[in-house]
């Protein structure tokens, strides 16, 4: 099928492109600039330029499409709102005839009780609240006649562009060392990037209001990962526990995310979708090069 791509020249996106090509699909990808256009070219998508607040683009490009999958985001206070009139204008150039797959998040969930599926209840930290209401809206497409499908990635590793690395192995932080919220009891339910890939692809042909977490089974103690990020820097057992007040100051609302406690299992989407995750051993990702 021709598939619809936004944030195709991304992290996750730069895994999803070259995972639809071995499926088979032909995939055009929204550009923001003539670099995003470059980058998708080399991976063998076709670009459309535009950016998320072009809803005629994005409704245009779903309508020649038979499947989209949203990966697209921004950082600014009216994230919200771009997001859900993204989804909204992807869904309406869809018009039933293909899935949409929308990204969500596993921190909607707060922290866990042990593990948990999709159907626990959502406690989200204050940084990704808006999500759930915009999932929602998402699913509610589906009673229309739409085909959406939530996508809810745990903690993303592997290829070197996490955001594990970026806020927990900065080099400039307290001299290399690794910072830790509180005594690293806690837990991250963690997917590698290429299995995150192949589960966007497979997400394609689930039935329509389907919802599944992205993980695959590694709920790791953050303690542990901290250890490994130290290896990974050349400090082994060089960690800075800190409280939740400093990171917040330090790192911004995202802290509040980190600090969660948090395991997930992913056995929906192996057994409905027959996805079946290939990277298993996230400790020793990071140790050697850091995820």
């Amino acid at each position: 099928m021709r598939v619809f791509l936004t944030g195709g020249s991304g992290y996750v996106g730069a895994s999803v492109v070259p995972a639809l090509l071995r499926g088979g699909h032909d995939v055009t990808a929204l550009a923001r600039s003539e670099s995003s256009a470059a980058a998708l070219a080399a991976l063998g998508a076709t670009p459309v330029r535009g950016d998320l607040t072009d809803a005629e683009v994005l409704s245009g490009a779903a309508a020649q499409a038979d499947g989209a999958i949203h990966l697209g985001a921004i950082s600014s206070g009216d994230a919200a709102a771009v997001d859900l009139a993204a989804a909204r204008a992807m869904q309406t150039g869809l018009d039933g005839r293909g899935a949409y797959v929308h990204t969500g998040g596993v921190w909607v969930y707060g922290d866990t009780d042990g593990v948990v599926d999709e159907d626990a209840p959502k406690a989200p930290p204050p940084i990704t609240a808006w999500r759930v209401a915009n999932e929602e809206a998402v699913l509610a497409d589906a009673d229309r006649g739409g085909r959406p499908v939530l996508v809810m990635p745990g903690l993303v590793y592997g290829n070197g562009g996490h955001l594990i690395k970026a806020f927990f192995t900065d080099p400039g932080r307290a001299a290399g060392a690794v910072p830790q919220i509180g005594d690293g009891s806690g837990h991250w339910s963690l997917i590698h990037v290429e299995d995150l890939a192949e589960l966007y692809v497979k997400a394609l042909d689930a039935a329509p209001g389907s919802v599944y977490a992205a993980v695959s089974d590694q709920n790791v103690r953050i303690a542990d990962i901290s250890q490994a990020l130290s290896v990974a820097i050349g400090r082994p057992g060089s960690i800075e526990t800190i409280t939740l007040e400093q990171a917040i100051e330090r790192m911004g609302p995202i802290a509040e995310a980190f600090a969660l406690d948090q395991q997930l299992t992913g056995a929906r989407a192996r057994r409905e979708l027959k996805w079946a995750p290939r990277y298993l051993d996230a400790l020793a990702e990071l140790e050697t090069a850091g995820g």
